[in-house]
């Protein structure tokens, strides 16, 4: 139970619920869920009504590093327009492998993140 009385549900597990379920969705639209390499999943955030999440997807590139994608979502959790969507997919660059989670972790101290994007492989939204 919340601070104001009312009940809450806990979360969903990270990387699932609608918002990420129709994130992977468009993902799979971009690319074959089987060229997906990792998923970093960064907590999403709720506020006024709405949640945003973002994932940043890795695909392998044929000259041997990843190719680099930024997936974002936004929820209406609340209010008349319960259930609305937005989605977006973007491809941000190329990167070595190693250099990767550099970075995620960079993002994240930079954010005020206390944790990590947690590190998943495609099965967490496509299954193995």
């Amino acid at each position: 139970m919340g601070a104001d009385g009312e009940f809450r549900l806990a979360p969903p597990p990270l990387g699932q619920g609608p918002g990420w379920a129709r994130l992977a969705a468009a993902v799979a639209e971009q690319m074959p869920s089987a060229d997906v390499r990792t998923i970093y999943l960064f907590r999403p955030y709720r506020r006024e009504g709405r949640e945003w999440g973002t994932a940043v997807v890795t695909r392998d590139d044929p000259d041997g590093r990843l190719r680099v994608y930024t997936a974002r979502y936004m929820l209406v959790v609340r209010g008349k327009e319960r259930g609305q969507t937005r989605v977006a997919v973007e491809e941000v660059g190329l990167s070595p492998a190693e250099v990767i989670a550099q970075v995620m972790q960079a993002t994240a101290d930079r954010m005020g993140d206390a944790e990590p994007p947690l590190e998943a492989d495609r099965g967490i939204w496509y299954g193995a």
